[in-house]
């Protein structure tokens, strides 16, 4: 099965995607991992990608979209697979019907914008480990130290509100079009993302089962 996972930045994608990657023993393809592996590295593409994420952009069309083409076309892809974090737009939503590629279904975790904005400006960072925390949900022992390592916790600048409102901006204007796009295609499925992380994964398998 050929799976998207839609939703603003901030209504648990990730999550729900390593979820479903489990349950369905198929690979997830996270275009926010490949991306961020590229700024982290400092490559020509990562820089300009840095560029774009830190103001709260989206990442150019012919970076992303070579990136996918090249994924999916792996043998661990042939089963199957969960795409999350593309498409965006709905030129790349074409780009991908042009690589020849069937999505079966299109799965919405819809989350009202306040709760996104109070989720995402409350993560704290250890950027030495890579270990996160939330000021509400996941507190360290030691505020401000990191459990794992000891090191600062730290706000990085695309969790700061300024940051997550702008993203959010670029969400309803860009990518929310994918919503009717794939619904007229019939290919649609709508989850409350303000229910706990396995009740989202479950309300998601019985749809797919549908």
């Amino acid at each position: 099965m050929n799976l998207i996972l839609l939703g603003a930045p901030g209504a648990g994608k990730g999550t729900q995607a390593e979820i479903l990657c489990e349950r369905l023993n198929i690979p997830t393809i996270s275009t926010g991992n490949m991306i961020r592996e590229a700024m982290k590295s400092g490559t020509e593409m990562g820089l300009k990608a840095k560029e774009y994420a830190e103001n709260g952009k989206l990442v150019p069309d012919e970076v992303v979209i070579g990136i996918v083409d090249e994924r999916l076309r792996q043998d661990d892809c042939k089963n199957g697979f969960i795409l999350d974090g593309f498409p965006r737009t709905i030129p790349q939503a074409e780009a991908l019907d042009r690589m020849g590629i069937t999505i079966d279904r299109v799965v919405d975790i819809n989350v009202p914008d306040e709760v996104i904005t109070r989720r995402v400006s409350g993560r704290r960072a250890c950027l030495d480990c890579g270990s996160t925390y939330h000021i509400e949900t996941k507190k360290p022992n030691v505020e401000g130290i990191c459990d794992r390592c000891g090191s600062t916790l730290v706000q990085r600048k695309d969790d700061l509100p300024e940051t997550v409102l702008e993203r959010l901006h670029v969400y309803h204007a860009q990518t929310e079009p994918l919503r009717d796009y794939y619904a007229a295609a019939g290919k649609l499925l709508v989850v409350d993302g303000q229910q706990g992380i396995q009740e989202i994964a479950e309300q998601t398998l019985e749809l797919l089962k549908g």
